[in-house]
């Protein structure tokens, strides 16, 4: 039978125990393993929660930029105005504006030609923010004129027309007519312009780039006719009349709306069409400038004027003058007075020499 010693060694063995009181190896081992399993699967747990949340997110994110790239998409450009920007609202629908007034967004129609107030406002906008924003001629009826004042920036009513009155955020106003022309002398705001005087007729003077061939009358009005249309959306038959200097390169269009109508906005499209000619397009592919094909040649345009006759005539008076024509005036006035001056001396000299030479006579004999 076993001594005391070894029964001893025997119990402590079986109650877990060393020898020296320290806790058995082998079950310490065991416990520890068992710990760093658990601290391991909770660290594991961790770290699966982590990649998780976080591919959640991606895959979030990646949907809303998916979603934005797809709205983005489903919203056409606005092929009638290059600054203009069309973008899904909260019914789902593609909505186009401009940005005008301090940035504010002014609702377009991308579908036609945006109307010329709404576009002389986006202009005087960029201009603000420093964006890039560029024989047979002559008056058709006298009461015809030329816009020589420029783009301000103007009031517009909801629909896009101009208001009759203009006066450009300052004191100084004038009239306008319905191509939001100026068509009166400037006053201060107390000028009266109860009635937007519609335009009817605008007469374009082009001068064409040179060609090698010659242009036939009839192919550059039929020409001209199919540019306006795929262009402009202008109805061919309101080109009343076109004229052809070869010699001069100048061609002469007459566009001519019934008197009385308000269904076509003659201004808007002039306006286009002057800026196609002028400096750059108001399209989005602006690089597209006005060219036509005549018998197969592209006729491009070096300038263009605009005039416009209005169903009523304009009120200018000579205070409409600038001051270079009136100095012009007021010079030319001066040289005839002095020229009058000048003749009325000579003949005075002339008459008295004549007087003397008989005295001279009569004292020799």
């Amino acid at each position: 039978s076993p001594g005391p010693s070894a029964r001893t060694h025997l119990r402590q063995v079986e109650e877990g125990s060393s020898v020296d009181g320290a806790p058995h190896s082998a079950r310490d081992l065991r416990e520890q393993q068992k710990d760093r399993k658990e601290l391991l699967e909770e660290e594991r747990l961790r770290l699966e929660f982590i990649i998780c949340v976080f591919i959640m997110k991606l895959w979030i994110f990646l949907l809303v930029a998916g979603c934005a790239t797809l709205v983005t998409a489903q919203c056409p450009l606005c092929t009638t105005m290059k600054w203009g920007r069309c973008e899904q609202n909260d019914q789902s629908q593609c909505s186009c504006f401009l940005l005008v007034d301090d940035g504010s967004q002014q609702t377009i129609n991308c579908s036609t030609l945006v109307p010329k107030c709404f576009l002389m406002k986006a202009e005087m906008y960029r201009s603000r923010k420093g964006q890039s924003t560029r024989s047979i001629g002559g008056k058709p009826v006298e009461t015809a004129f030329l816009d020589n004042d420029g783009i301000y920036d103007p009031e517009c009513e909801s629909d896009g027309r101009f208001r009759a009155r203009q006066c450009n955020n300052t004191e100084e106003c004038w009239c306008v007519n319905s191509a939001g022309v100026r068509r009166s002398d400037k006053g201060d705001k107390s000028i009266n312009c109860t009635l937007l005087v519609e335009t009817y007729w605008i007469r374009f003077q082009l001068t064409h780039q040179k060609v090698s061939g010659q242009i036939n009358d009839k192919s550059l009005k039929n020409a001209f006719g199919a540019e306006m249309k795929s262009r402009y959306d202008l109805d061919p038959s309101l080109i009343d009349n076109l004229q052809y200097d070869p010699d001069a390169r100048m061609i002469v269009m007459d566009v001519k709306k019934p008197k009385g109508d308000r269904t076509i906005d003659l201004g808007r499209m002039a306006y286009y069409m002057e800026k196609d000619v002028k400096v750059l397009p108001l399209f989005y592919n602006d690089s597209n400038k006005f060219i036509t094909n005549v018998d197969g040649q592209n006729l491009g345009m070096d300038n263009i004027l605009v005039y416009y006759v209005d169903e009523v005539a304009p009120t200018f008076t000579m205070k409409n003058l600038s001051g270079g024509i009136i100095a012009v005036i007021v010079v030319v006035v001066l040289l005839v007075a002095v020229g009058l001056l000048l003749l009325f001396l000579y003949r005075r000299q002339q008459k008295k020499k004549y007087k003397k030479t008989p005295q001279r006579e009569l004292d020799n004999m």
